[in-house]
């Protein structure tokens, strides 16, 4: 762009055409979820929130199913079925390393209508299969053809889990971030979850994942924390009260699956960090807590805006039931379905009451409409099984398979000193296969948005020391002959044949969904994309002023340095009372 006052090109649509204000009674609302639930269809920024609604839904619908169910008719039909879906779940065990299937049900896996003796012959045929693909098979839950007639299910029928053993495969990791407004009680369930143990009401369970002492003194969380719910091939849980952070990789070398539970800010003070959390982390979920005696108040509402805004699927987990007179409970349950029925969100509100639910939830949790809520008390230990078992059976979000064999893109969130290794980096796999000894690139350099070669002299994940990570996977490596002053948040070790350059500017397709005026070139605001955190000005846009609710395609500059941008992101901004959303088009 040869100057900053020229206008860009924009082909997405007439999408921004729209003067209208967000609140029919012309207020100014101030929270993300406001802004959010203000939202009405004829708004043109709703539509930056549905676009992917539809993908998700067709995703959600097709996965764990292997192949189409087929009416038992004879017992050929039957034989024919069975192999063809038994050899289609292999190749997706080999792939992903893990499938949740419905056995039986006539949209299901495999062949439908099942008497219980071909119920229980297909199940003994998946186990000797899979135990050669060395995976384990888990029956969920099994109904007989009596019960299931009397529902109208059609015969006999099973849900059952398929997971890959630790030793066979790179282990499954699924992030939850997790997030709720202050004392409600965010750290003490992770405490619990990850300890073995019940909180004594006291502070006891939260003691042990706080980081910083001043953390324990307050009892209030003000970093981001992870802990790991350790899973083997059975579902079951490893975690146990001898279990700690930094000794935690003979838990991780016997897991299948880890549940990386990011625990974030709750208090106003801290929603920077939490916001870098929900984006830098690439949480696959947000897990809402809600003390069920205060109910959606302060930063709940702003916390659920964010991962809204940011498509991140939340499920809910009400806590402090115990303590909690029945009354309130209800008026926190019928605030928080109020909430979520509204048209700028949109969801259903589940109550999860037992184990079938919990599978409904895990097979569905994809759907944009879906929204679980869990009702749990830390120190009762009420709803916690239910709670673990989801956890157990929530699948990726995203296709990390698919990105194996590109080349490879670490984001780098943390970095470290560390003696006797060097400098030490943590992150995400984003693509491709990060092996040992392997030579990248890392940048943007501050100074003059270089990209330089380092070498992985080692690499751990989640301190157990590994030859190779993958895509999807946290990982921290040592580099070598790297200065740790040369290190920030925010850079990226990439493969040189991606040829990567660090960008002033961006163009990005925006939403309004708060300000109290109108933007205009110059506006300034903090953007979040992923492990980017930082101010942008607002050099040039398609249109002349915009205002709450509009829609547009924009030009950012960064304010302090070039940062590396990947196309398709989504991010939020913020700057004061005003909030947005957008995807970045080009860079």
């Amino acid at each position: 762009m040869a100057a900053h006052s020229a206008k860009i090109p924009h082909k997405v649509g007439p999408h921004h055409l729209s003067q209208q204000s967000l609140l029919k009674d012309g207020s100014t609302s101030d929270g993300w979820v406001e802004s959010l639930t203000s939202l009405t269809e004829s708004v043109q920024a709703t539509r930056l929130l549905d676009e992917e609604a539809a993908a998700q839904a067709a995703d959600s619908r097709s996965h764990g199913h292997g192949v189409p169910a087929a009416t038992v008719a004879d017992g050929n039909a039957f034989e024919a079925s069975a192999q063809a879906a038994i050899d289609a779940l292999r190749d997706e065990v080999t792939i992903h390393s893990e499938q949740l299937l419905c056995i039986g049900e006539s949209h299901g896996w495999g062949p439908s209508n099942l008497t219980d003796d071909q119920l229980a012959a297909l199940l003994s045929r998946i186990r000797q299969e899979m135990d050669k693909n060395k995976a384990e098979v888990t029956v969920l839950r099994q109904v007989p053809a009596q019960q299931s007639a009397k529902k109208s299910s059609g015969g006999a029928m099973a849900d059952i889990l398929v997971r890959k053993r630790s030793s066979d495969c790179p282990r499954l990791e699924v992030r939850v971030a997790v997030i709720g407004n202050v004392d409600s009680g965010k750290s003490t369930l992770v405490g619990v979850l990850t300890r073995g143990l019940l909180d004594d009401g006291r502070g006891l369970a939260r003691s042990k994942v706080f980081k910083h002492g001043h953390e324990s003194a307050t009892g209030r969380t003000s970093s981001i924390g992870q802990h790991n719910l350790c899973l083997d091939a059975k579902g079951g849980v490893l975690n146990d009260s001898l279990f700690r952070t930094h000794s935690c990789a003979d838990y991780i070398a016997r897991s299948s699956k880890v549940v990386t539970l990011v625990d974030l800010a709750g208090h106003e003070r801290y929603f920077k960090t939490t916001a870098y959390g929900l984006t830098g982390h690439l949480p696959d979920y947000a897990c809402l807590i809600i003390g069920a005696n205060a109910g959606i108040v302060g930063m709940c509402k702003e916390h659920l805006g964010v991962a809204l805004a940011l498509k991140v699927p939340v499920f809910f987990v009400v806590t402090k039931v115990d303590i909690c007179p029945g009354h309130v409970l209800q008026h926190s349950l019928a605030t928080l379905s109020s909430i979520l029925r509204k048209p700028g969100i949109k969801k259903k509100p589940y109550m999860v009451r037992s184990k079938e639910d919990v599978l409904t939830c895990a097979r569905h949790i994809h759907t944009d409409s879906l929204a679980p809520v869990f009702l749990t008390s830390s120190v009762t230990g009420d709803g916690l099984e239910l709670v673990k078992l989801f956890f157990n059976l929530l699948p990726q979000r995203h296709k990390w398979a698919d990105r194996v064999d590109e080349a490879v893109e670490f984001i780098i969130d943390e970095t470290f000193q560390v003696a006797g290794v060097g400098v030490v980096v943590a992150g995400t796999v984003k693509r491709g296969t990060l092996v040992q000894g392997s030579t990248l690139l890392l940048g943007p350099h501050a100074g003059d948005a270089s990209f330089k070669l380092t070498g992985i002299k080692s690499i751990a994940y989640k301190r157990l020391p590994v030859a190779k990570v993958v895509a999807g996977q946290t990982a921290a490596l040592a580099l070598k002959k790297v200065k740790r002053s040369s290190l920030r948040k925010g850079m990226v070790l990439v493969d040189s044949s991606l040829h990567p350059k660090a960008s002033w500017e961006f163009d990005a397709d925006i939403a309004i969904l708060t300000h109290s005026t109108t933007i205009a070139p110059k506006y300034q605001a903090v953007i979040h994309c992923e492990i980017v955190r930082q101010a942008a000005r607002v050099v040039a846009m398609d249109r002349e002023r915009l205002r709450s609710g509009d829609r547009a395609c924009v030009r950012f500059r960064f304010l302090q340095r070039p940062e590396y941008l990947a196309i398709g992101s989504r991010f939020v901004f913020r700057e004061g009372r005003t909030k947005g959303i957008g995807v970045v088009m080009g860079v």
